[in-house]
């Protein structure tokens, strides 16, 4: 039964991780077109393409990790190649991490209506400082998962991996770093990315509050597209901020090997994991109408070879 359970929920993020490709890949040809069409790479864009590529690898790194763990379990616990798929993980991990963040940043910036000097001087400038603060923020992603490939796992040597599923439980992987030094070496990297969340969150809120009492103090009607653009905004970066969170906690047993493989702890994790990029990416195109519209495109015509197939065989 719990064998099941296992495979259920596997199935499951295999699901979602096909969801959070079509996401991804939805968000990246639209932001790319846009360049395309405009012959300019505006901030949103490079942020939008950044981030989606870097979801787009993630989730298909997660897929081929999967994969390879359940149908070639030999190889997979060689200890070179396990390290390999650890550390490209954890560093598009942090990427993705990063590239959230940034987006977060990018609309406190824009939306926010503060008047202090260094956030005028922030929204003339975004569009300068964007190429650059990913490229840094990608630096600091290899930088810290580099630990990861620094002998941070210990496989056995003598290991041999079972043949079928039904014994999978007997292998180990042990950790040579404590559990501390782990969520230490995760910490690295998500810290920053958190702080910047927090405080582009604290920042909306706040711009949100005083456009909101600047309207019920003057006579032009309490709605308007600044304040839909504020709620927008929030509402996306708390969404984000709440994947944020429950990924961290779904990730961190996975890299500690708290649980047997194949067991049900495991199998829910990856599933979790799997289900928060999704989930942020169709929160960003449910908020954008160029991406709603191409996925509405794509959804369209992945139905009508289906269709006409069903129709045909009625008629015949």
């Amino acid at each position: 039964m719990s064998m099941l359970l296992s495979l259920l929920f596997l199935a499951i993020a295999i699901i979602e991780s096909m969801a959070g490709l079509l996401g991804n890949g939805t968000i990246l040809v639209a932001s790319s077109t846009s360049c395309i069409k405009s012959k300019i790479l505006s901030s949103y864009d490079a942020i939008m393409i950044f981030l989606s590529l870097s979801r787009f690898f993630l989730q298909s790194w997660m897929m081929l990790d999967l994969f390879l763990s359940l149908f070639c379990e030999t190889s997979y616990y060689e200890e070179h190649l396990f390290v390999i798929l650890k550390t490209v993980f954890m560093f598009l991990n942090y990427s993705s991490f990063w590239s959230a963040a940034w987006l977060s940043a990018f609309y406190c910036i824009k939306i926010a209506s503060f008047t202090q000097s260094f956030f005028i001087w922030l929204k003339q400038r975004i569009s300068c400082l964007v190429p650059w603060v990913l490229i840094t923020s990608s630096l600091f992603s290899f930088a810290t998962s580099l630990p990861f490939a620094w002998d941070v796992y210990d496989v056995h040597d003598n290991f041999s991996a079972p043949s079928t599923m039904t014994n999978s439980s007997e292998r180990r992987v042990t950790m040579k770093a404590s559990f501390f030094l782990l969520i230490i070496l995760c910490n690295a990297g998500i810290a920053l990315p958190l702080i910047v969340f927090v405080v582009s969150s604290i920042l909306l809120i706040r711009s949100l509050w005083i456009h909101t009492r600047q309207i019920q103090n003057s006579a032009t009607g309490f709605w308007n597209p600044s304040l839909e653009a504020h709620i927008g905004a929030i509402k996306s970066v708390l969404s984000f901020l709440i994947f944020y969170v429950t990924y961290f906690i779904s990730l961190v047993p996975i890299l500690a090997d708290v649980f047997l493989p194949l067991s049900i702890g495991e199998a829910m994790c990856i599933a979790v994991m799997a289900a928060c990029p999704a989930g942020h990416s169709m929160v960003l195109i449910r908020s954008n109408p160029k991406f709603r519209e191409l996925l509405a495109r794509v959804l369209h015509h992945a139905s009508c070879p289906v269709r006409t197939r069903s129709m045909e065989k009625t008629v015949g």
